[in-house]
């Protein structure tokens, strides 16, 4: 028994909020640096923290426990330090604002770089906090303090990262939470790093630092685009015939998602998205074109990239890219890119991806400007309603097989007419299978193509969403899952109610493909292909590895006729307040379209 469970307390009746609540401690004013920090996060509207713990903060814990009372922000145990990362930029997604992250000291940030990286190719704000060993040689403990203090922690995750601090005292650290939580929210967003000595965070305040206004110190920085490159873009796009909007990165904002659509229809512009990013369009809309794709732009899209006579670029992810898959880089298309990414781009990470040929060039926030654009040539335009009741009916399958397709349409329909958010997508997944309606239908994928990031970045976005009404679902491949399977008990510790499905195919099989066109290219035996891929004798019990997290595991499933029954009883466990996690049995192999762009890429 502890101090936050009574005696009645049951799993199922504690809700986030009264989870781990502290005695209290009669603490009512800073009295240490890290008092200082931790009412900073506060300050900040920060309202989570995850975590995994470390001595090189345990400043920092005592005073978010016995200070602040662990609220506002509040704990999230996590059981490594690349869940805590994940279950920040996931709960970037849904929010679009920065929640925090605590690592503890080098050996912790070595372990969350991947998750970072994640977040700065996501071009997702979080505020990771570090700590330090002390960084006065004579404070230092042996041994363990001397290996745990770096000359330079921030060096390890500063090329993606948009900024990072070492603060030396009280004062400094506080001026340094402002600043990096005003940097990581302004566009282009990203994650930031601030480093906190151990000595600093553990020693007396000398005086009490006087109070400040958090808000006076974090300026809104206008993004808007410059109305005379408005009018000039507006110009170029009513005078083409035949115009291609790629809707690229877009917040989750549905008053901009509604000027995107408005726009597309004034200009009578065919669209296209993407499914590295979050849905910036209807996709069942008769303007969209094919379906979003994992990689370049689908057959359709290409054409009609190829036949344009102006492409406008809304923060698309490659430009570059999609043109030159199209070999439309020599045509006499007139390209307006929009867009805030060249601020990030800088000499270590190649994400900014190859250089676009661009006719006029608007720096600015997307959603801003294509909201300007539609003001400028139809300001009186409002999106028809075209929300239609449910979806088309899914095709007959054959039950001879177990498919990813199989798995999309069962899902859908058995989610029937929820409001789905889907945080996680494999690269198997067709776009086609289920139509984004809502800038929330889908969050993007993990950013920068680090597996293991999908459970975590599910957890967060899940969170995120804990009090609407949307049913948070993310669907991860088996490698995915295995990587980051531990932040589900993170889910289900803290009441975060999320169905994950894992699309099992019992192989790293991307990589499979990738060893048949090698041994294709040197005339080699393909048959060879599986060897160091597959992941079996013994198979792995998927939805074991749930219930040993707290999840409900249901499975493994392995004929399609058992998903409909089983996918009700997991969605209603989720309803209910419950992890579920369905293991799905899918043979390898991806769809057609997938294949095609593979195809399409490697070329």
């Amino acid at each position: 028994m502890t101090a936050s469970t009574s005696k009645t307390e049951t799993p199922d009746n504690r809700d986030l909020a009264t989870l781990e609540r502290p005695i209290p401690s009669g603490a009512n004013a800073a009295g240490f640096g890290s008092d200082v920090v931790a009412e900073t996060l506060r300050a900040l509207d920060i309202p989570y923290v995850a975590l995994n713990p470390g001595a090189s903060y345990r400043g920092l814990h005592d005073s978010i426990v016995n200070y602040l009372g662990n609220q506002k922000p509040q704990m999230l145990l996590c059981l490594h330090e690349e869940a805590a990362v994940a279950i920040a930029q996931g709960w970037a997604k849904v929010t679009g604002r920065a929640m925090a992250a605590v690592v503890h000291s080098n050996v912790g940030l070595m372990h969350a770089t991947m998750a970072i990286f994640n977040a700065w190719c996501d071009r997702m704000p979080v505020v990771i906090l570090g700590a330090t060993g002390p960084v006065d040689a004579d404070k230092r403990r042996p041994w363990i303090d001397w290996i745990h203090t770096a000359r330079d922690q921030g060096a390890l995750v500063r090329d993606y990262t948009k900024w990072d601090d070492q603060p030396a005292s009280p004062a400094a650290a506080r001026e340094s939470l402002l600043r990096a939580a005003w940097i990581a929210n302004t566009a282009p967003q990203g994650p930031v790093y601030v480093n906190l000595d151990a000595e600093m965070q553990e020693a007396k305040l000398a005086d009490a630092l006087p109070p400040i206004d958090a808000a006076r110190f974090m300026p809104q920085v206008l993004t808007a685009p410059a109305r005379g490159l408005v009018q000039l873009a507006a110009a170029k796009l009513r005078a083409a015939k035949n115009v291609v909007i790629l809707a690229g990165r877009a917040s989750r904002d549905v008053a901009c998602w509604n000027d995107r659509v408005a726009l597309a229809e004034a200009l009578n512009a065919r669209v296209i998205t993407d499914l590295k990013i979050g849905a910036s369009f209807p996709t069942d809309h008769a303007l969209h074109l094919g379906a979003p794709s994992n990689l370049v732009p689908d057959a359709e899209g290409l054409k009609a990239l190829a036949e344009a006579d102006a492409i406008l670029s809304l923060d698309w992810v490659d430009l570059a890219g999609a043109l030159k898959t199209a070999k439309a880089l020599a045509t006499k298309a007139q390209v307006i890119q929009v867009s805030l990414d060249h601020h990030s781009h800088n000499g270590w990470s190649m994400d900014h991806q190859a250089l676009p040929p661009v006719d006029l060039f608007i720096s600015a926030d997307a959603d801003a400007t294509a909201s300007a654009l539609l003001d400028a040539i139809a300001p009186e335009a409002k999106p028809a309603a075209r929300t239609p009741a449910g979806f088309p009916p899914a095709p007959k399958l054959s039950q001879e097989s177990l498919t990813v397709e199989h798995l999309a349409y069962a899902l859908r329909d058995a989610a029937g007419d929820k409001p789905v958010s889907l945080s996680h997508l494999p690269l198997s997944w067709n776009g086609a299978w289920w139509p984004f309606r809502h800038p929330l239908d889908y969050l993007g994928s993990d950013g920068g193509g680090g597996i293991g990031g999908g459970p975590g970045i599910a957890v967060g976005a899940a969170l995120a969403l804990k009090e609407s009404n949307r049913l948070p679902i993310a669907i991860c491949g088996d490698g995915d899952f295995l990587m980051g399977v531990t932040a589900l008990w993170t889910a289900a510790h803290y009441r975060i109610p999320l169905l994950l499905v894992v699309a099992n195919n019992r192989s790293f099989f991307n990589d499979e493909l990738h060893q048949e066109r090698v041994a294709r290219m040197r005339n080699r035996p393909v048959e060879n292909r599986w060897i160091g891929q597959r992941m079996s004798d013994p198979e792995i019990d998927l939805a074991a590895m749930a219930r040993a997290q707290g999840a409900q595991g249901f499975g493994p499933v392995t004929r399609s006729q058992d998903l409909p029954e089983i996918f009700r009883k997991a969605i209603a466990a989720v309803e209910s307040g419950a992890v579920a996690v369905v293991d799905v049995r899918v043979e390898p192999g991806y769809a057609p379209v997938t294949t095609a762009a593979m195809s399409r890429q490697a070329d």
